[in-house]
């Protein structure tokens, strides 16, 4: 009877904890995956009323997949590849026409994935509406014309600097850490009294430092601006409009607070996804609306020379090129050099920025644009699988 009466007080402790601590609930789901979505709270996403459809290939054009690609140094067939990943879904799309579709693991054309961090990417477009609007005046405002902080050095950092990752926050990014601020975050019930208590450890603008909190800032003041949670704000402003075709969600921190994971997590669809990806690649216009100003787009996905290395500006990604600088080598237009040993030689190297950027979530989730020749890519995974995602659909692109 003791020993009964022992376990239900054990039992009732755990529940408690589970119920009350992020780190309960971190150690009981053990870091994040992809069927995080049917364990939060969410507020629904509807889908358009009117579906945009992407055109079947028909077999009047081809895109080029190589026989022959390399999974951990070994050949392979891409569907291998993306097999031993742990894809679920892989989508090639070019001229607006699926070249490849193909739904991996047990997945589905309908299954929803999380998107985890491409979201960031979602985030920063309504911040650009919302400048369009006249409810947010500048990127150059500080982030406390819009929040209020416990502590102090927040009125010395910008929108700008929160959309470039350049805050100066002190915030642990750690995804293995349950002590950590990203475990926190993602795992929390109280997501504004988080932020309210933030701190600052450096001076904005100073260094590139990937933090999750910096789009949640974002989206408390889209939502205080616009007074509508950020997920009603999206799905007025860009979901809406751009056919999608299932239902969606957005998770959020509790029943109880209400407040969207804006860092990481909308849940939809991969052939959803590929429509963000088009209306970027349009440059923010959806079929004739100016969805997302082209301003903004333009903002989102070039560069200030040399700014984060070209990687990374408004909440998106980009690639570089590479070459060995010679006294023939084009230095026009933005780049960086370094040194580098090649062969036992340094070398100084020179980097300029591809063209493509994309949206990025923890276990390889990306939504991948190539505006040169209008390619669409969108991998999502329940792990990243060993593979340099995005140099691979660099590859597949510029060869088509």
């Amino acid at each position: 009877m003791k020993s009964l009466f022992t376990k239900l007080i054990v039992f009732s402790v755990l529940v408690i904890i589970f119920e009350s601590c992020h780190v309960g609930r971190f150690f009981y789901w053990n870091t994040a995956d992809i069927n995080d979505h049917k364990r939060f709270d969410n507020r629904p996403l509807s889908p358009s009323d009117k579906v945009f459809n992407f055109y079947e290939n028909t077999g009047n054009h081809q895109f080029n997949i190589p026989d022959t690609l390399f999974y951990k140094k070994k050949p392979v067939k891409l569907e291998q590849l993306l097999d031993k990943s742990g894809t679920v879904a892989f989508l090639i799309i070019k001229n607006d026409t699926v070249f490849y579709e193909n739904y991996l693991n047990n997945r589905e054309k309908e299954d929803v994935i999380p998107s985890f961090s491409m979201a960031k990417s979602f985030v920063s477009a309504l911040v650009g509406i919302a400048i369009d609007d006249g409810l947010i005046n500048s990127v150059n405002d500080p982030i406390t014309n819009y929040l209020e902080f416990e502590n102090e050095g927040f009125d010395k950092i910008t929108i700008k600097d929160v959309l470039d990752m350049r805050s100066g926050i002190r915030f642990n990014e750690s995804y293995i850490n349950p002590f950590g601020h990203a475990a926190k975050y993602y795992y929390g019930t109280n997501l504004k009294k988080y932020v309210r208590k933030l701190e600052v450890e450096g001076e904005p603008d100073k260094e590139f430092n990937y933090i999750s909190v910096n789009t949640q800032i974002l989206s408390l003041i889209v939502e205080k601006v616009t007074g509508k949670t950020i997920d009603a704000y999206f799905e007025e402003k860009i979901w809406s409009k751009i056919g999608t075709q299932y239902d969606a969600s957005w998770s959020i921190d509790s029943k109880k607070n209400g407040t969207a994971k804006a860092f990481c997590c909308v849940n939809a669809t991969a052939i959803d996804y590929a429509k963000m990806g088009r209306l970027f690649l349009n440059k923010g216009n959806w079929n004739g609306e100016q969805l997302v100003s082209k301003q903004w787009v333009e903002e989102s996905t070039t560069f200030e020379k040399e700014k984060n290395r070209f990687i990374y500006s408004y909440q998106w990604w980009h690639t570089v090129d590479y070459d060995i600088l010679t006294d023939t080598t084009d230095t026009s237009g933005l780049h960086y050099t370094f040194d580098y040993e090649i062969e036992g030689e340094m070398k100084k190297i020179i980097a300029k920025p591809s063209g493509d950027f994309y949206a990025e979530g923890i276990l390889g989730q990306y939504i991948y644009v190539y505006p040169q020749k209008n390619i669409i890519i969108v991998r999502l995974g329940k792990k990243q699988g060993s593979v340099n995602w995005n140099e691979l659909f660099k590859y597949l692109a510029k060869n088509n």
